[in-house]
């Protein structure tokens, strides 16, 4: 006999730390990705269709970027100053406009280069204020054991509509135009916009009258220097991530037309890079590692490999093995660090905290794609590879040298701040007290 209790778990649609707001950031977040990966092709295409070349295309990206570099501090400020919902709607609205205008300039016939740049940067300008916000807002949306889990999910499906919507929007591109991709990401926005501006901030607790933005701003740096774990992992990743970035974006496809056959074989490798997100994301729903900056390093490791990969080269079998463990190990780090800075970071402080880190990530990119070239001149390329693979181990070696990073354990249960429990190690000091 049925008890009396078996039907509304039946009912249950979804699990408990998968509350209202989680859903909607999951959903919204779905949405841009699948629009925002068609956009990135749809945009170089835009470029070349123009009549522009390789060195146009860098500028355009070049101009998302910037815009991430200078905003990003203050918008972690003003996230946490005002209601995150509202800095990410605004956001998700000023990327609505910026892309539509793209795409009607684009639909309309021979867009400028200047004109493109310029919309490319108010959509980075957007992104500079709405990253933060959205990460402070996903990291107070769930609570208890299974963050992790919360976080890997929203991972997962980010992951997995971004791969999507790269092959959907590649086949587009080619079908219709880069125009209508465009505008079709314009229309995402505005989707994912709607879906935010429904999010609840009523458990958030009223923010208290700052002394001003500088004030914020020195108070969310001293909340990174403050935390040795904290400003030595954003340190790693200024040069994981430049270096990353400039074997992939500059020497990875001069590999593939040199040694693996041409542009095919490298975009297989980035799908196998993507397959091995997903995966990884997967593997974090189930393992939840105890000492969770310790495995999350170990796991930056192998984002070394597929630079020497290229250096080698090997086959391209092997390149799309090499990426995929790549991908797979990104994501273990990703699902552990936002795991970190949700148990030890007070809310109020999240998106200060998460600008910074961004910040920190995006900074020297710029710089690292520039001398990429000038770098393979003086040097070869497969020295240059080799450089960047070393880079990403000794700097990964370091960050282990702190005790913070070797031993931070996870919280089996909520805690009082400043109040150990069995299930903390001896010593542990809740957020207000660590260093």
């Amino acid at each position: 006999m049925t008890s009396p209790t078996a039907a509304p778990r039946r009912l249950r649609r979804r699990p408990d730390w998968a509350g209202r707001n989680y859903t909607l950031l999951t959903a919204a977040s779905v949405v841009t990705s699948l629009g925002s990966q068609g956009a990135l092709i749809a945009a170089a295409f835009a470029v070349l269709d123009a009549g522009g070349d390789g060195g146009d295309v860098g500028l355009v990206a070049a101009a998302r970027t910037l815009p991430l570099v200078l905003f990003l501090l203050i918008g972690g400020a003003v996230a946490d100053r005002l209601p995150r919902h509202r800095v990410m709607v605004a956001a998700n609205a000023l990327n609505c406009l910026s892309q539509a205008a793209f795409a009607v300039l684009v639909l309309a016939g021979e867009p400028r280069l200047w004109q493109m740049m310029l919309l490319t940067a108010l959509g980075g300008t957007g992104q500079a204020f709405f990253g933060p916000a959205a990460e402070g807002m996903l990291m107070s949306s769930v609570s208890g054991e299974q963050v992790g889990r919360a976080f890997a999910l929203f991972r997962l499906a980010t992951q997995g509509s971004g791969l999507g919507g790269a092959a959907v929007g590649g086949a587009m591109v080619a079908a219709i135009g880069p125009g209508w991709v465009l505008a079709v990401d314009a229309v995402a926005f505005a989707v994912a916009g709607s879906l935010r501006a429904f999010l609840d901030v009523s458990h958030v607790p009223p923010r208290e009258p700052g002394e001003g933005l500088l004030a914020d701003l020195r108070d969310g740096w001293r909340e990174v220097v403050g935390r040795p774990w904290l400003w030595s992992i954003v340190a790693q990743f200024s040069v994981v991530v430049a270096v990353v970035a400039a074997a992939e974006s500059v020497y990875g496809p001069l590999v593939a037309r040199d040694s693996l056959g041409g542009a095919a074989p490298w975009g297989l490798a980035l799908g196998a890079f993507g397959a091995g997100n997903v995966g990884g994301a997967i593997l974090m729903m189930r393992w939840k590692p105890r000492r969770m900056l310790l495995a999350g390093t170990l796991c930056v490791f192998p984002l070394a490999a597929p630079s020497a990969a290229l250096a080698v080269p090997l086959s391209v079998a092997g390149l799309c093995a090499v990426m995929f463990v790549s991908g797979v190990a990104l994501e273990v780090f990703g699902v552990s660090w936002m795991t970190a800075l949700h148990q030890e970071i007070p809310e109020d402080r999240l998106s200060r905290v998460s600008a910074y880190d961004w910040f920190g990530s995006v900074s020297m990119v710029p710089l690292a794609t520039a001398l990429a070239g000038p770098a393979e001149e003086a040097f070869g390329r497969t020295a240059a590879l080799w450089g960047c693979t070393v880079l990403v181990v000794v700097v990964t070696a370091a960050v282990l040298c702190v005790s913070d990073v070797r031993n931070m354990t996870r919280r089996t249960k909520e805690v009082v701040v400043g109040v150990p429990t069995t299930s903390e190690p001896a010593g542990w000091k809740g957020p207000a007290e660590s260093s």
